[in-house]
């Protein structure tokens, strides 16, 4: 299925957690959230990536990476 149009959302996990705990949890409810929002405008889940991104030298926090679309 082709779409007209594409948008790519970032969700990262908190900066507090990663930074006194070394890590935190993912933020399940803020992505679901998020995606409903967009869905309820008419957008689909296309693709999504986890990504392991630098924080502030010495720490690593993931983040999900979706590609949205809609026709």
């Amino acid at each position: 299925m082709a779409f007209q149009q594409y948008k790519v959302v970032a969700v990262s996990e908190g900066a507090l957690g990663t930074l006194f705990l070394g890590a935190s949890g993912f933020p399940l409810k803020k992505l679901e959230t998020v995606l409903n929002q967009e869905a309820a405008e008419g957008w689909q889940l296309v693709f999504q990536v986890v990504e392991k991104r630098r924080f502030m030298l010495f720490w690593t926090r993931e983040t999900v990476i979706a590609t949205l679309g809609r026709e």
